[in-house]
């Protein structure tokens, strides 16, 4: 059958959801140089979304749900690409994967669930590379500026100093913003899920969980208070490490090992130089202790899903996504000792505005400027299956800003 439809954005009813189908018809209309279409449950609610992003009745709309199997199946042999925004996808996202995984149609989604991910690897890579699908997962905040910092920062150093960073150190510097509804909503399955099963503890405390086959060196512990030397600056942990770090070491590891089988990475935020800088990163990890031992109760859990969560179809106003950010500093050093800094900047709050154009950029990168010849089928990470194709095409149209410091 002959894919007539270059993206359908799974989902769109929901925020986030709305916000790419936005996003795509702001930036690519209809009936243009991008085919495109609307997919979720409820062709009404379809509709409405379609009136409110301003298209008219010649953007497609497509009912399937998530666990219909044959409506599934039906539904992604009609396009080149899908771009999945129904999370917890631990509890609603195998479906689809696995549809397109076997009928060679590239996927995208916002998966920052590393132990579904881990479980999904080893179960959709072979009849991924039999159908030539592309399945690529965490192409949000979680996990495209992390990921594709290290790889922008490597390509520098290397063109710089003909040899790879075998340590990389990644910073936040600034980050203004709100988390998604979704991250949150996986954030507590994957705690429920780590309550059920020891071995999803496991996984997510192991940064190599994603590189099945491979262990590498120790890594930097991340949840302390340190001071960095080459940063100048205090450190606490960052909340988001456990997840972008899996996917920096699934994206060396897919590249071949390019940076050294003895690689180093971790994530911190920055909280300034001397005393109040300290009594910052102090806050922080106290803060960040309070808040796991919380989550590991159940009555709060459930109090968070009753009054914090948004509902559906409920997020950040516009005001809020335009004046949110980031700022993120890349350090890295060469076994030598040389070091090279990159920056990478958002102009939207990272959960819904940046992201929301990072997971449209990047299933068009994949149907624009990847050909299949370059990458096979596979499950792939955003810097192995794009990389700085997709560094040119987010700075050319989403807002981010890749560059060398210093």
């Amino acid at each position: 059958m002959n894919k007539l439809l270059d993206v359908i954005v799974f989902g769109a009813t929901g925020f986030t959801g709305r916000l790419v189908a936005e996003y795509l018809y702001a930036s690519y209309g209809v009936g243009g140089e991008l085919a495109w279409a609307m997919a979720g449950r409820n062709l009404d609610k379809l509709a409405e979304v379609r009136r409110q992003i301003g298209a008219g009745e010649a953007l497609p709309l497509i009912a399937a749900d998530a666990s219909d199997g044959d409506a599934l199946a039906g539904l992604v042999r009609q396009s080149r690409s899908i771009i999945a925004t129904v999370g917890p996808y631990q509890r609603h996202g195998r479906g689809l994967v696995t549809a397109c995984a076997q009928a060679g149609t590239d996927y995208v989604d916002l998966c920052g669930e590393p132990a579904w991910m881990a479980q999904m690897i080893p179960a959709l890579d072979a009849p991924a590379r039999a159908s030539g699908a592309r399945i690529v997962f965490s192409c949000g905040f979680d996990s495209i500026p992390f990921d594709l910092g290290v790889v922008f920062l490597q390509d520098e150093a290397r063109r710089r100093f003909g040899v790879p960073l075998t340590r990389v150190r990644g910073r936040v510097r600034r980050m203004k913003g709100k988390p998604s509804g979704g991250t949150i909503a996986s954030l507590l399955a994957t705690i429920e899920q780590m309550e059920l099963d020891p071995a999803v503890a496991r996984t997510m405390a192991d940064p190599f969980a994603l590189t099945p086959g491979f262990r590498g060196p120790a890594q930097p512990e991340s949840e302390s208070v340190d001071y960095d030397d080459l940063a100048n600056a205090w450190t606490g942990p960052f909340i988001m490490a456990p997840i972008n770090t899996k996917n920096v070491h699934r994206t060396h590891a897919l590249l071949g090992h390019p940076w050294g089988r003895d690689f180093t990475y971790d994530e911190r935020m920055l909280t300034g130089g001397g005393a109040k800088g300290e009594r910052r990163a102090r806050a922080l990890a106290r803060t960040t202790r309070m808040q796991n031992r919380l989550l590991a109760f159940a009555p709060t859990r459930a109090l968070l899903r009753r009054f914090a969560l948004p509902k559906p179809g409920e997020g950040p106003s516009a005001r809020e996504r335009a004046s949110g950010g980031y700022d993120l500093l890349f350090i890295g050093q060469s076994a030598d000792g040389r070091t090279l800094r990159a920056s990478v900047r958002g102009d939207r709050d990272p959960g819904y505005g940046s992201t929301s154009k990072m997971i449209s950029e990047s299933a068009l990168c994949l149907v624009k400027d990847v050909d299949r010849t370059e990458t096979g089928g596979g499950v792939w990470t955003p810097g192995a299956a794009m990389g700085l194709k997709l560094v040119s095409r987010l700075q050319a149209r989403a807002g981010l800003t890749f560059a060398i410091e210093g």
